[in-house]
């Protein structure tokens, strides 16, 4: 009796299940991530109100920073640039067009001073050395403002080809005004051969580094001027965000303000308003600056280059007497006199200017009357500049060279007077048309004034205002 309970009460004790293979143990409970828990959270407390709350206010206050960032950041952007505009790229544009103008003075004066022999003026040589210290001097400047990065840009390019090739011009130069002296004809074709220098080497290279400073000055105005598209979108996106906000909260409380949120929208609306209207006033003065001042100064300054290089070509026809012809047996240097006053006034009436010509287009662009009465002025005196200039090459054509000499280069009713008229005019416009640029250019960068630093206090008093409403509302469930 006792053996069979031992028995059974042994055999109803279940026996252990065998081991697994090699010592392995059963499939183990994965616990779950923190980062799972935490979703859990977060879906638990989004289907409660003060969760709801929560979300809304953060994603309030992130839409209102968000759109103070990307205000500071575009009109600092569009500021910056403005300051390109007045600070570096005109005036880099300015310098470039003063290297070429000295060049080409610089080219004109070694003729004229040619034509005189050996009774060159001390102020003729004097104007040469100020032309040549003058470009010297400004490749200078501009070498040291180029901006580039581990490759030479288009402008240093440029700057590096004048800076070789023009000790080769002047010393040119200095051979023929050597031999002019000793009275050997070599001297005119050293002369020549240094003309050929400037207009097929020099020009063209000065002429190069001012299209690419103003293809920068384009460029800079292109950035300054346009709208700040992402801090708009990012401006309408916060006050609609604000908005359905507040109608949320009257729909289910039946208030009709909060006040935090009501704050952080006008703070908002405040910032947008000043952007669009910053914005658009900056817009207009710098388009005003570039319409009445970079453009007008442009149109100047080839009126100028127009001028000096008809001057040169003045005096080379003198200098060479025939010696260069163009294909159909012109003189070479007369065939280029004639083109260049044709495109600086064209073929207009006694006291005019054509509308398709330099000092045309230039009338057309001046903004009010103290800038057009030197172009004016200049328009006369090119007319006048004609008119003389026929009447030396009539005295070259039958034979009486002291006439023509006198005509164009004699101190008294010469082509070389009408000239400076001409270019002293030009000056004075340019002074004038300089002076409008940076009063409109200064007016439309200081729109920008204030703007970026105001925007991102506007915003962080907005994202403060938009979490103290819904603070407000979660209060009321604790």
């Amino acid at each position: 009796m006792s053996s069979t309970s031992s028995v059974t009460s042994v055999s109803a004790v279940p026996s252990a299940a065998p081991a697994p293979a090699g010592g392995a143990s059963g499939p183990a409970v994965r616990r779950r991530t923190a980062w799972a828990e935490g979703l859990d959270r977060l879906r638990a407390a989004a289907v409660t109100e003060p969760g709801r709350l929560r979300a809304i206010g953060a994603v309030l206050a992130l839409l209102v920073v968000l759109f103070g960032a990307a205000t500071a950041w575009q009109v600092s952007d569009r500021s910056a640039a403005a300051d390109d505009v007045v600070e570096r790229s005109q005036p880099l544009t300015a310098d470039a067009a003063s290297i070429y103008r000295s060049l080409a003075d610089a080219d004109t004066t070694a003729a004229g001073g040619f034509l005189a022999g050996g009774t060159e003026s001390p102020a003729t040589r004097a104007r040469y050395a100020a032309d040549i210290a003058t470009a010297s001097d400004l490749l200078v400047k501009a070498s040291a403002n180029t901006r580039g990065s581990g490759t030479p840009d288009a402008a240093g390019v440029q700057i590096a080809r004048l800076g070789r090739l023009l000790p080769r011009y002047t010393g040119l130069v200095e051979t023929a005004r050597t031999n002019n002296r000793l009275g050997l004809p070599l001297g005119g074709a050293y002369l020549r051969y240094a003309n050929d220098q400037m207009r097929k080497e020099l020009l063209p290279a000065a002429r190069a580094l001012y299209d690419a400073e103003t293809v920068r000055l384009s460029a800079d105005y292109g950035r300054a001027k346009a709208w700040p598209l992402f801090a708009l979108a990012a401006g309408v996106a916060a006050i609609g965000a604000l908005v359905w906000a507040q109608r949320r909260n009257y729909r289910r409380t039946n208030r009709v303000f909060d006040r935090g949120l009501l704050a952080a929208t006008a703070a908002s609306v405040v910032v947008l308003l000043w952007l669009v209207a910053g914005h658009a006033v900056a817009r207009a003065g710098l388009s005003d600056s570039y319409e009445h001042g970079a453009r007008s100064l442009r149109v100047l300054n080839e009126a100028r280059i127009d001028a000096l290089q008809a001057r040169g070509d003045e005096n080379l026809t003198l200098v060479a007497r025939g010696a260069v012809l163009t294909g159909d047996q012109k003189d070479f240097y007369e065939v280029g006199f004639r083109a260049g006053m044709q495109d600086l006034a064209g073929a207009g009436s006694e006291g005019g200017a054509a509308a398709g010509s330099r000092l045309g287009a230039a009338l057309a662009l001046a903004g009010d009357d103290a800038g057009r009465r030197p172009v004016r002025d200049a328009v006369a005196a090119v007319r006048e500049w004609q008119a003389r200039h026929a009447e030396a090459r009539e005295a070259d054509d039958r034979g009486d060279y002291g006439q023509a000499l006198a005509k164009v280069i004699g101190p008294d009713a010469s082509t070389g007077a009408s000239f400076d008229r001409v270019d002293a005019g030009l000056q004075q416009a340019l002074v004038h048309e300089q002076d409008r640029f940076r009063s409109a250019a200064d007016g439309g960068r200081g729109a920008f004034g204030g703007l970026a630093v105001g925007a991102g206090v506007l915003a962080v008093l907005a994202a403060a205002g938009a979490v103290l409403g819904i603070g407000r509302r979660l209060s009321e469930y604790r």
